[in-house]
């Protein structure tokens, strides 16, 4: 079974496929996002161009786009939040991580896209991203030769770094 590469664990021909196939619209903004991805997974460059709102593909670069979907290896897609984007809503905001590998490197890409509903038919207008957040520790690292912290009066690594 072909299951489909947004991760729905179904298969993809009654997933993402009716979708990018253009035999029905997604109903909701979240749906349109598995489908652009699954379109990205599967090289379908005119579904992601069409799904772009009209305005914003002037801004597209259709090589650039065919280059990345194509030389990449799409992994993963998880989905973290939705806001808004429903079937009864005309605005809404995605916020995923895809998972892929780009010419031997495992990358990922965080975004928040946003959506919106014109007509009927869910575009993606753009997408913020998302920074990752660097390692910051809750306490204050204790080096060896700092006084231990139990209040010994020892060095750290004579008292408690033993134990």
């Amino acid at each position: 079974m072909d299951f489909c590469p947004c991760g729905s664990l179904k298969p993809y021909q009654s997933c993402c496929e009716p979708y990018i196939t253009r035999a029905v619209s997604a109903p909701t903004a979240e749906l349109l996002m598995r489908a652009r991805y699954t379109a990205y997974a599967k090289g379908a460059i005119p579904f992601i161009l069409e799904t772009t709102l009209e305005e914003k593909r002037k801004e597209c670069d259709e090589k650039a786009i065919r280059d990345w979907s194509l030389n990449s290896q799409w992994h993963k897609l998880e989905i973290i939040s939705t806001s808004g984007g429903g079937e009864d809503q005309s605005e809404g905001i995605v916020e995923f991580i895809a998972h892929f590998t780009e010419y031997g490197v495992k990358k990922n890409l965080h975004e928040k896209g946003t959506f919106k509903k014109l007509n009927g038919i869910w575009y993606y207008v753009d997408g913020t991203i998302e920074k990752q957040q660097p390692f910051t520790r809750a306490e204050e690292k204790i080096s060896r030769n700092d006084p231990c912290h139990c209040g010994s009066g020892k060095k750290y690594k004579k008292c408690c770094m033993k134990q």
